[in-house]
Order: C-alpha cells, then structure tokens, then sequence
C-alpha cells in the first residue's frame, strides 16, 4: 500500500509545480548565502590560522562552501524540471532521471543537516586547535629576526588588542616563556645575568607582559613589568587590586568569537533545510505526472505518493537489491578467476 497517498487533478498538479518552480529559486537564493557564510568564515579563520595549530577547523566553512554551490546546482535543475513538467513532450525528457535524481536530493539533504550539525559540535576540536596554535604563536613571540617568523610579535600583538586578551589561558601564561628577544638584553648587566642562570633552560624569564595587554580603560598608567612585585609600584597590590591588564585569554575570546559564529551559520542552515519539502513535493509530481489515469487526457486525475509501499516494505526491497548487488559482484570475480586458472595451467 503506497504511503500518504494524494489525489491530483490538473489544477492541483499545475499549482504544485508553480509552487515548487518558485521555492527552488528562492532555495538557489539559500544557497547563495549558505555559500556565503562559509566563505565568510574561511576568511576570518584564514585571518588568524597563524595561531592554529592544523587545517581542521576548516572542515565547516569548506562543507557550508560545497553545499552552497551544490545547493544552487540541484535547485536550478529541479526549477527547470518544474517548469517542463507542464508540457508532456518536454517531462518525458526528465522522466527516466527523475528516481536517480530524487535519490541525489535525499543524500543532499542528509548531508545538508549533518553539516549544520557540525557548526554545533566542532568546537572541542576548535578549543584544542587554538591552545596549541597560541602556545606556539606566543614562543615565537620574540623572534623577530628569524625568516618566518618575524611577523608572529606583530600577529600576537594586534590580536590581543582587537580582542582584548592577554596570554593563551591568562596574562600568567607570558610569566613562563622568554617573549623578549636576546638582541634586546643587556648580558652584561647583572639583573640579566642572574634571571638567566635562576632559570635551568636559560631563559629570560619576567613577571611582565607586552604592551598590548594593557587595558587602555585603566585610570592606572599600565603596570606590564613586575606585576607580582608589590613593592616596585606605590600603593599596590597585584591580588587584590584589579589589574590594568586584560584578564581573559586569547583563546577564550577567539573561541567564543568563532563559536558564535559557527552556533549562527549552523541556525541559518537549519532555517534553509526546508529543501526536504521540496523534495517532497517533487516526489508527489513525480508520481502523480507517471500514474495519470488516460495519459491522452492530461486533465484526468492521478494519484500521487510518497513511496509506494509501506517503510517496512520498502527497507526490506533496498536490502534485497543491495544483496542481489553484493552477489552479483562476487558472480563476475567468481568468473574472472576460472577464467585466469585455465591460462595458469
């Protein structure tokens, strides 16, 4: 017994294919803008990906990207099937593609919904991409004559005055790395020699941050050197008093930055699948244009459906012609290696 069947005669057959001709455009319009906002936010993770430890976070733009364009591809052609479903001459072109094309439309779908999925679920692996990018961004910090590696002091510093940040976790994060390039220190004065040998690696190691993690809405002239000494600064008191620096890390701030980003583009995509309906719709076309009862009489009635026989009936065939797939296969390789034994021999 077919499911959810429906009568059509040639005026409601006519309307549904106005109707569906009209939301595949506006459906090539959803396209458009879920092409967009993947290339919109491949631009800004491109902006930062200096400070992004791998090429994975970038999944979600290139997957939005792909199902824009594939988007405006599948509803132009089911626009132009709509509209040629009017004439008889011009349908019995499109008819022997409809099923294969109504299947591609499903898998889209599918598709479509586990990407706006993704938007939602990827940012434990964006958190992790971008502690180990900052980590890495920030030991470079200093080296400002290395071939490739001279811009990062610039890349930190401009990040974390656009997103008013200091450090990966907290401005405590510069305390343990050498962010000052030794062509700055004077190795013959004794401060620098004894923080140098303080430290088993070496290393040039302050209580003090750049520049450009001072908050410029201090009332407080900028206290970036000897944060946790209170005696080096008058009246002060680095655990009680609110610092003048930025409190929150960068990558807080940027994951919060892209989450909301991604948590937008996942909703807006959500909103577009309404291209399911129409999948719909040209299924009950599709049927009710093949089973019109006096074919040489276009206005006669037919019945339209959304499959043609129960769910369970119509798992049970996709498994069986998967079977008879499967044994045809094993078949040929069967044949082509009697074949081969004989040569053998």
């Amino acid at each position: 017994m077919a499911l959810l069947k429906v009568k059509f005669d040639q005026k409601k057959r006519v309307k549904l294919a106005q109707g569906l001709w009209l939301m595949n455009w506006f459906s090539v319009l959803a396209g458009i803008i879920i092409f967009s906002l993947g290339l919109f936010l491949k631009i800004e993770l491109r902006k930062r990906s200096d400070v992004m430890n791998n090429s994975e976070s970038h999944f979600v733009p290139n997957s939005l990207i792909g199902m824009g364009v594939l988007s405006c591809v599948f509803n132009s052609l089911a626009g132009k099937i709509c509209y040629d479903a009017l004439d008889p001459a011009k349908y019995a072109r499109w008819k022997p593609w409809l099923k294969p094309y109504l299947a591609i439309c499903v898998l889209f779908n599918i598709v479509l919904f586990l990407v706006a999925l993704c938007c939602f679920l990827l940012r434990g692996s964006l958190e992790n991409t971008l502690g180990q990018g900052l980590k890495n961004g920030m030991k470079y910090y200093r080296d400002t004559d290395t071939p490739g590696r001279c811009f990062m002091k610039k890349t930190i510093d401009m990040l974390q005055i656009e997103f008013k940040c200091c450090g990966n976790n907290g401005f405590r994060d510069w305390f343990e790395i050498q962010w000052i390039s030794n062509r700055y220190l004077d190795f013959s004065s004794k401060e620098v020699k004894d923080r140098i040998k303080s430290n088993v690696d070496g290393r040039y190691l302050v209580d003090g941050v750049p520049f450009s993690c001072c908050n410029p809405s201090s009332p407080r002239p900028c206290i970036q050197y000897q944060i946790t000494n209170n005696s080096a600064h008058y009246s002060y008191d680095h655990q009680t008093e609110e610092l003048n620096l930025w409190v929150r890390g960068c990558r807080a701030a940027l994951l919060s930055y892209y989450s909301s980003l991604m948590n937008s583009m996942g909703v807006v995509t959500l909103l577009i699948w309404f291209e399911v309906t129409i999948t719909i719709g040209l299924r009950y076309l599709q049927t009710s244009l093949d089973h019109v009862s006096n074919p040489e009489e276009p206005e006669s009635e037919s019945e339209g459906w959304l499959l043609e026989k129960s769910v369970p009936e119509t798992w049970k065939a996709f498994l069986e012609s998967v079977k008879k797939l499967g044994k045809g296969n094993q078949v040929e390789a069967e044949g082509a290696d009697a074949g081969q034994a004989p040569e053998a021999g």
